[in-house]
């Protein structure tokens, strides 16, 4: 239990005290009331006696009484009403509230702190750690003093209140004081009508009421004198007179009033009695209307907004009893106990007490001086010590004798006895009949009720050891005649006797009171008394430091008939679990809840709120959120009700923004909850600033931020570019690609150098990207703010009239800050337009996204700070407990029930920073300025449309689609740019692009290259044209990856389109594409700000395989062309239709093959076979072969000058030097021209061994470029379509082969890991054997056959010329050596034997590119078929001391056939 101010060997003889009744006549009742207060309550502040009191037992004994107190009470005739002393109790404990100015008590529930001034609990520490520590914390601390004053005020009066009834006799009148005025006309004559009254109020028997202890009641007599107003001497007189009559023990003189109430008071008069006045009394019940329990001053405002809410009754209930009759005020025509005789206690109270009202002004003892005090404090004295005491210490004596002469009798005499003496005991009844409460009633002589009186009175004046044993026999006669009720009686008061008795010569039976409580409770359904049972018992439990026994005896009286005494005894029980000596806390808060609930139910709404929010701290942040919903709704509903309308939005607010357990029906019984307080609190201050919504969640760090207009959809074949938008995913490489792309081109703008200034363009700001500076929006382009939502709940959450709330600093074109600072969206749209989105709804459970839009109109600054709407629910059928749906006040798609206006606000952390040492070991966070634009000047915006722009290609395809741009801005735009990783992709045409055709005709078979029609003469044979790669922005140092896209005059003006063709080829690797281009452009009146502006457009394109080519070239055997020079070559080319039909591809033709060097073009098509058309059906090959010649080279010829040469198999030349052809195989060159040329050196002296080496490779190499065109026909919807294309083959080495497109090569296999280094091997200056046998190209010129007659002559000589060939530029030693070394007898056998006559060996040195012929004679002595490739070539350059030597081996054999005739 609490802490209380007493102790219970203090509590318990307070609570039983002698009882005095005083009768007053009117005068003397007039002369108290100039004090306004009664006869009675003017001796209660000095009813306890200030010294000790001796009295002797009947024993003889000497007995000491300390700190005696006796009651003093005016008679009332009717006994009280249970529906008024429930009233009374009520009030009592609503008046009873925790002290204001105490130490605060925060309760943290979640994100509002609850400030109760409680003294239950007054500990600064939060139970959020180990609960267990944390009270024994608090029960040794100072702090703690967990003292429950409205359950002590309860408790004094519940006992003083208790009515008296016929099986005790601790309440009954002992005495009675007659009260006359001095004043009087003749006061002796006034006692005895006084003394006739009350002897007939006590033996008339008309009268049940009051209960007196004994047939002769004693008799005081007291005179009251009026010092101020009357004659002492009369008063003397009488006084003697009285003395004579009475007696000096039964008579007083009491002197009052020495001062007259209206004289300046100079001396301030302390006041005992308000202490005791404010403790409501039967006698005083409704004096205190207006006190303590008041709420507000203000009934009738409070009237008037208790009606515009619209509270049901349950809400009502809870109200202040100053504004309708109390919940527990029984109605007296409904109420049978109360409508007998209700009406007469009401008026006789009211009558007695009709000008007593407790106002605040009121002071209680005006008329008395110190010295009266002191009076009135020895009359007491005297009265207790001349005539109570002394009387009952003869009652006792008188008792105790007729105690002794019983037990001198015989069992069996005695009963005789007691049927004697027993008139209207009926002894017959049965077991079951006689338990009841009312089945025996013993006379008021039976023997049995004198030793209850003795009992009784020795109870009174504290002789516990003699009240113990009287109440023990009492005992054992009430059960032997199981008279219940007197039984239990006797039980409860000998076990407080034996608590209480001196040195506790025996243990407190606590079974004697367990079992007086449940027959009071079960047997005598007298569920008062056992009330009084509980209380006591609990207080010596717990004075005993049994916590548990206690609890469980308080909550076993808990019950459905009285909701205020539950209330007070869970209260109770939940503090004793707290002071265990192992606290249970969880029990504490159990109960606390269950004690809110029936403090609820009994409308003790402030009580109620205390006990929930005592309950919260333990409950708070463990987990249990069923628990913490329902004590926050309970929270919420009773500050509500109490008008606490901050604290009812934040309990409310509590249990929306936890994560809820509960069912979607309680959800939205808590929305509508919610919504409903929050409508009230925000209709009490309608102007002031719009308060934070809980609900929905809003996730921060997932706001993203767009600037520009939304993409607009495709149209037809027109497609918009992709752009950036907020349907994009955030791709983290794909954004380090734009960023490269975007540094690329201002990198070739400013020549080079990326200025220092410069940052990535962001057009979408979110979590991933760089939000560090202030992001440049431009005026009159929309700021797109998207919003992360998501809703928590069950229950579908209608947002409506949602938008974004925003401070704008405008600022002049120079820059400089107005003196005016606007901040307001309402009223400034012509600064800033804002949406709003009129609905918004988010199902339960849901994530969404809410896009809304600013339209900047002016410069500044502009600062969004959050977003502002109506938060409501739809309608539906649920309706809260006694808060009922409002009719829908909202027309829209969806119906709502009940809306509020409020804001959250958008509050992103920065990333956190971690670059410093000091923020490393710290924890700081950067600033995050996505929602905080500059809006500048106006920009130029371009929009680009692709038109017929196709989304699957075959490998290598050509095909035309068409760009267009397009200013929609209101400035012009200059410096257009298109940037791309993948610049083969596409081209605008180079310089030559006006010789293309430029609009294409609706014929589907329409090509896209310039064709001229050919005749057939020309088959086979190339056409010659020349291009420079210059031409088509390929060059030394140029970048192929920035092309300008060619507007005309550069600029194009606001409002202006500009339609350009552009022709795509398909990538040469099968698969999906993502091409990136990046359009970049400036305005042409240079912004401080933005210097340049971009656009992005992403290209999927699929592609599918379509030709494999693969070509060779090497030098060809004959050394004369048709000018009479060597060096001819031969290509070989493979073509292989690798395409598997899936693109509905029937065959391809090869159309034209084109070759395009500055030094080789191919001449003619050598051994084409008859068919003239060259097609490929599915994966089928074909094998082309073609003679390449020098160019002729023209001394004016630019380095970058390329001819092209076209070998037709058709009958229309695809001109290769024009658009779009020569752009790509340009563009498939770029990588190469990207490396650096070699400078060709003319120094005729020696070189160096590296040198020499490359001299060497030089001879080998090639640079020329085959490019195939080629046809595909499709068959597509019942339709044949033609497709073009083109490869491209770069071959750089004689005899080594090269492919259109690089296959996949296998991994290499696994090697042996090697365990040692390397050493450092330099690379080797020696030429490899491929490069070296290219450097002498030889040539054997003889007859095929030779007849020759071998019967004439038997040696045939034959005369053979070797041609030796200088391919390299450099001077040449040549050894031919004639010697036969052959390598293998199989040899001999296979080509026979011959003999070169003459000089077996010749030294030559050829000069550069020089050709040498030598003069050789073969002799034959068979006729056969004879090899004569034999002659061994030795070749080292002149100037080099080492000699590189090799063999020149030709790689065909030279086969002659000697002929016998």
């Amino acid at each position: 239990m609490a802490q209380c101010v007493q102790s219970v060997q203090e509590l318990i003889p307070d609570s039983f005290v002698p009882c005095v009744a005083a009768l007053c006549s009117d005068e003397a009742e007039r002369l108290t009331r100039l004090n306004h207060l009664s006869f009675a309550e003017l001796l209660k502040p000095f009813s306890r006696l200030t010294s000790e009191v001796h009295m002797r037992d009947p024993n003889n004994q000497l007995h000491i009484i300390k700190n005696l107190k006796i009651a003093v009470s005016n008679i009332i005739t009717q006994p009280p009403q249970p529906a008024a002393i429930r009233k009374l109790l009520n009030d009592v404990v609503s008046g009873s509230q925790p002290a204001e100015g105490l130490v605060a008590n925060v309760i943290t529930a979640g994100d509002y702190d609850l400030n109760i001034s409680d003294r239950s609990i007054k500990a600064s520490v939060p139970w959020y750690s180990n609960w267990k520590d944390t009270l024994m914390e608090m029960k040794e601390s100072s702090l703690y003093t967990a003292t429950t004053p409205w359950f002590e005020s309860y408790r004094e009066t519940f006992l003083q209140s208790m009515p008296s009834s016929d099986h005790e006799f601790l309440n009954h009148y002992l005495a009675c004081m007659l009260v006359v005025s001095s004043s009087e006309s003749d006061p002796m004559e006034q006692f005895s009508k006084l003394s006739q009254e009350q002897h007939r109020i006590q033996h008339n028997n008309d009268y049940s009421y009051p209960k007196w202890f004994i047939p002769n009641t004693l008799k005081y007599y007291v005179l009251l004198h009026d010092v101020s107003a009357g004659d002492e001497q009369r008063a003397e007189s009488i006084y003697e007179e009285m003395k004579q009559k009475y007696g000096t023990q039964g008579c007083y003189l009491l002197k009052i009033n020495s001062r007259t109430s209206n004289r300046a008071s100079d001396e301030q008069i302390p006041d005992p009695w308000s202490q005791y006045l404010q403790k409501n009394s039967i006698q005083n019940q409704e004096s205190y209307e207006d006190g303590p329990c008041t709420i507000t001053s203000n009934k009738s405002s409070d009237n008037n907004l208790l009606s515009v809410d619209g509270l049901d009754n349950e809400v009502k209930d809870g109200l202040p009893n100053n504004f309708r009759a109390h919940p527990l005020q029984l109605d007296q025509s409904s109420d049978p106990s109360n409508s007998m005789d209700g009406q007469d206690h009401v008026k006789s109270a009211s009558s007695l007490h009709e000008t007593k009202k407790a106002n605040t002004g009121v002071i209680h003892g005006a008329c008395l001086t110190l010295t009266d005090h002191d009076r009135i404090r020895q009359f007491i004295q005297e009265f207790t010590f001349r005539g109570l005491l002394p009387h009952i210490e003869k009652t006792i004596r008188q008792l105790n004798d007729q105690l002794i002469s019983r037990k001198g009798l015989s069992r069996s005499l005695f009963s005789a006895t007691k049927k004697w003496f027993s008139g209207s005991k009926v002894p017959e009844k049965s077991i079951n009949e006689l338990k009841n409460t009312s089945g025996l009633l013993y006379p008021p002589e039976a023997p049995e009720l004198q030793i209850r009186k003795m009992a009784d009175l020795c109870f009174l004046v504290q002789h516990y050891d003699l009240a113990y044993n009287c109440y023990h026999t009492a005992k054992k006669d009430f059960l032997n005649d199981q008279a219940m009720l007197y039984a239990a009686g006797a039980l409860e008061m000998a076990a407080v006797s034996a608590f209480l008795q001196p040195g506790a010569p025996r243990p407190y039976p606590a079974h004697y009171m367990d079992t007086a409580i449940q027959t009071y409770r079960d047997i005598c359904k007298n569920m008062v008394l056992a009330e009084r049972c509980v209380l006591l018992s609990a207080e010596i439990l717990k004075s005993q430091s049994k916590y548990s026994e206690a609890a469980a005896l308080l909550i076993r009286l808990t019950s459905e008939d009285s909701d205020l005494r539950s209330a007070l005894l869970l209260e109770q029980a939940a503090h004793c679990f707290i002071n265990m000596k192992s606290p249970m806390v969880r029990k504490y808060a159990f109960h606390m809840i269950l004690a809110g609930h029936r403090f609820s139910k009994a409308g003790q709404k402030k009580h109620a709120l205390r006990c929930y929010c005592q309950a919260m701290q333990v409950y708070k942040g463990k987990g249990w959120s069923l628990a913490e919903d329902h004590i926050n709704f309970t929270i919420g509903r009773q500050s509500y009700t109490l008008r606490q309308l901050d604290n009812a939005v934040s309990a409310f607010r509590h249990i929306l923004i936890n994560e809820s357990k509960q069912s979607a029906t309680q959800q939205g019984a808590f929305l509508r909850e919610y919504l409903y307080v929050y409508k009230n609190v925000s209709q009490l201050s309608p102007d002031g600033p719009l308060p934070q919504l809980p609900l929905p969640y809003i996730n921060s760090s997932a706001t993203r931020v767009f600037f520009g207009h939304d993409r607009r959809p495709a149209d037809g074949e027109k497609q918009a570019a992709t752009h950036v938008s907020l349907d994009q995913e955030y791709d983290c490489e794909s954004s380090q690609q734009w960023r490269e792309l975007e540094e690329h081109v201002v990198a070739v703008v400013n020549k080079g150098i990326i200025p220092s200034n410069f940052h990535p363009t962001q057009y979408c700001l979110n979590s991933y990207s760089d939000n560090s500076r202030f992001p440049l929006a431009v005026v009159e382009e929309p700021i797109t703010v998207e919003v992360a939502f998501r809703n928590p709940l069950k229950v579908p959450l209608l947002l409506t009239d949602l938008s974004l709330v925003w401070k704008f600093q405008p600022k002049d074109v120079s820059g400089k800050d107005n003196e005016e600072i606007k901040e307001l969206v309402t009223s400034q749209p012509e600064m800033i337009g804002t949406e709003v989105i009129s609905e918004f709804l988010i199902n339960s459970e849901e994530s969404k996204v809410a896009r809304l839009k600013l339209f900047p109109h002016h410069i500044g600054e502009l600062h969004i700070l959050g977003v502002v709407y109506n938060l409501g629910t739809i309608q539906g059928s649920m309706t809260v407990d006694g808060i009922g749906a409002l009719p829908g006040c909202h027309t829209g798609k969806h119906s709502l029930s009940m809306s509020v206006r409020g804001r959250q606000d958008l509050e992103i952390q920065g990333p956190r920073l971690n670059n410093t040492k000091e923020e490393k070991t710290s924890i700081k966070y950067g600033p995050d300025r996505r929602l905080d634009p500059i809006i500048t000047e106006e920009m130029p915006l371009l929009e680009v449309f692709f038109i017929h722009f196709p989304t699957g290609l075959l490998c290598g395809e050509i095909r035309k689609a068409y760009v267009e741009f397009v200013n929609v801005s209101k400035c012009p735009l200059t410096g257009l740019k298109v940037v791309s990783k993948r610049p083969e992709f596409f081209t605008f045409g180079g310089n030559t692009a006006v010789l293309t055709p430029l609009s294409p005709s609706a014929s589907e078979n329409c090509s896209a290259y310039k064709t001229v029609v050919t005749d057939s003469t020309s088959v086979c044979t190339a056409l010659i044209s020349s291009a420079s790669s210059v031409d088509f922005g390929i060059g030394i140092g140029s970048q192929p990856e920035v092309i300008p896209v060619p507007l005309p005059d550069t600029v194009l003006l606001p409002g202006a389109s500009v339609q350009l063709p552009m022709w795509l080829r398909g990538p040469d690797e099968e698969g999906v594409h993502e091409i990136n281009f990046l359009f970049y452009y400036e305005s042409v009146k240079k912004q401080p700000k933005i210097q340049h502006r971009i656009l992005r457009h992403t290209a999927v394109i699929c592609t599918s395989r379509s030709l494999n080519i693969r070509a060779t070239v090497c030098r060809s055997n004959s050394l004369e062309d048709e000018e009479g020079r060597g060096g001819n070559m031969l290509v070989f080319v493979d073509v292989e239709n690798t395409n598997t039909s899936e693109a509905g591809v029937k065959e391809f033709h090869i159309a034209q093959v084109s070759s395009s060097s500055k030094h080789w073009s191919l001449q003619k098509s050598v051994n084409l076979s008859e068919n003239k058309d060259a097609k490929l059906a599915s994966r089928e090959k074909g094998k082309f072969c073609f003679k390449a010649v020098k160019c002729k080279e023209a001394a004016t010829q630019s380095a970058e000058k390329y001819t092209f040469a076209d070998i037709i198999f058709g009958n229309e030349q695809i001109i290769s030097s024009t658009s779009p052809c020569a752009d790509f195989f340009f563009r498939s060159l770029s990588s190469e021209l990207k490396k650096p040329q070699t400078q060709q050196s003319v120094n005729t002296g020696k070189h160096s061994a590296e040198e020499a080496v490359r001299m060497i490779q030089k001879c080998s190499e090639v640079d020329l470029n085959i490019v195939i065109l080629w046809k595909a026909y499709v068959v597509e919807d019942s339709k044949q379509l033609i497709l073009e294309g083109q490869h491209h083959v770069i071959l750089h080495t004689i005899g080594k082969e090269a492919f259109s497109y690089r296959q996949k090569q296998d991994p290499p296999e696994m090697e042996l890991l090697k365990f040692f280094r390397p050493e450092n091997s330099t690379v080797s200056s020696r030429p490899s054997v491929d490069q070296l046998s290219n450097i002498i190209k030889t040539s054997l010129q003889y007859p095929e056959s030779f007849n020759h007659p071998f019967h004439q002559r038997s040696l045939c000589l034959v005369p053979v010329t070797l041609l030796l060939s200088n391919c390299s530029k450099a001077d040449v030693d040549v050894i031919v050596d004639l010697r036969h070394k052959t390598t293998s007898p199989e040899a001999l056998e296979t080509h026979g034997s011959f003999t070169w006559l003459g000089q077996t060996q010749y030294k030559l040195q050829l000069k550069s590119q020089e050709i040498h012929s030598l003069q050789l004679k073969a002799c034959f002595v068979h006729t056969g078929v004879y090899n004569l490739g034999t002659p061994r070539v030795f070749a080292k350059l002149s100037d080099q001391v080492t000699v590189f030597e090799t063999s020149q081996q030709n790689s065909m054999p030279a086969l002659i056939i000697i002929n016998n005739i």
